[in-house]
């Protein structure tokens, strides 16, 4: 049968339409009520993982810790395996080294550091009339300040603190728990480096799919190079800045040099706090052991150098642009865990930072996160 006239096959297909993207019914907006709901919701539940992270803060710090240890022995760990020495072996002898070190600086610092919590009194007390006219002025000031607050009539007593005091009992009350988290850090951190490789090896055997393999390889080799890398080399730093701080201190024959390179080695792994609190602890010791302001003010003035030089100098330089962070974020970060976890918080809080950054910067709904929290 021919077609009619006047109508060709090409004009009726031509009148055939196809639905395309642009022809979908819109989505109709979300109602306010459940955005609202939605935001409530995100919030409440931030606000119940913050407090079970603060909740189990006893369990969470030891395995963090002993994270991040593994992550900065893996590299020594990997090369050992390349040379045909066992995983549990080189993770064996590198923890008991590193106990070995530990033990070695704190029966050469314990003698020194109760020596300074002895003699601390008497050295403010002996200080105390350098700042007799200061606190002159506060008592002055407070003083005033009490009398526009406080109720005409009343009398505010004001209570000295009792001073607190340590004895041998509270040691030894002390001494299982803090034994039996020091076990546990250590034998995590042996698992890490054993076993690591295993359990990684069997996350990407159930993961379905060559294609997503080879990517969930290749997103988890670059990020364990990565942390590891700066770890090791963060480590490396802290550990030179120990050392010159040691040097620095030893010319200028301030008394225990090396206990004041180690607070200041630890305190440096808190970026601006720990090197700001560093500058002023060592700028009262200069003040208690020497009589000329000009020599007093050089063991922090040296320290303020070398750590200003590190952290604007020798640490990009050797880390890198991508490993960089945020000051802003940095702090908000360290205020955050501090309040969180304490002293070991803000202590590993910029490493669990540069993580999050790492591995957001790799996921594509996270890497705003990545972005946000850049230099």
């Amino acid at each position: 049968m021919s077609p009619s006239p006047g109508r060709s096959p090409t004009a009726s297909s031509s009148l055939v339409v196809r639905p395309g993207p642009s022809s979908r019914p819109p989505q109709p907006p979300e109602p306010r009520g459940q955005a609202a709901i939605r935001r409530l919701l995100l919030a409440l539940l931030t606000l119940a993982l913050l407090y079970t992270i603060a909740l189990v803060k006893g369990l969470l710090i030891p395995l963090v810790l002993a994270a991040f240890i593994g992550l900065a022995l893996n590299p020594l760990v990997a090369w050992a395996a390349r040379h045909r020495i066992p995983r549990a072996a080189s993770a064996s002898a590198l923890v008991l080294l590193l106990v070995a070190v530990t033990m070695a600086a704190i029966s050469a610092l314990i003698e020194p550091t109760l020596r300074w919590f002895h003699t601390l009194p008497a050295a403010i007390h002996n200080f105390a009339p350098y700042l007799r006219p200061m606190t002159r002025q506060l008592d002055a000031a407070s003083r005033v300040t009490m009398s526009l607050v406080a109720p005409s009539g009343s009398r505010e007593v004001i209570r000295h603190p009792a001073a607190a005091a340590i004895s041998a009992w509270d040691l030894i009350a002390a001494a299982p728990r803090i034994m039996a988290v020091i076990l546990t850090v250590l034998m995590l951190t042996v698992f890490f480096l054993s076993y690591g490789e295993q359990l990684l090896r069997r996350l990407i055997q159930n993961t379905p799919g060559f294609a997503r393999q080879r990517g969930v390889v290749s997103v988890v080799r670059d990020i364990q190079a990565e942390i590891s890398r700066y770890m090791l080399i963060t480590s490396m730093i802290n550990f030179l800045l120990g050392l010159l701080t040691t040097a620095w201190l030893w010319l200028l024959h301030v008394p225990d040099a090396m206990l004041w390179g180690t607070v200041a080695m630890l305190a440096n792994f808190i970026p601006y706090v720990g090197a700001v609190t560093t500058t002023v602890m060592l700028g009262l010791v200069g003040l208690i052991n020497f009589d000329a302001i000009a020599l007093a003010v050089l063991p922090a003035l040296g320290f303020a150098l070398m750590t200003g030089l590190e952290g604007n100098v020798l640490t990009p330089l050797i880390v890198g642009r991508q490993m960089r962070l945020s000051p802003i974020a940095i702090l908000v970060w360290l205020l955050i865990w501090g309040w969180l976890w304490g002293i070991p918080g803000a202590l590993l809080a910029v490493p669990m930072l540069t993580c999050l950054k790492l591995i957001a910067a790799r996921l594509p709904g996270w890497r705003w996160f990545a972005v946000m929290v850049s230099h």
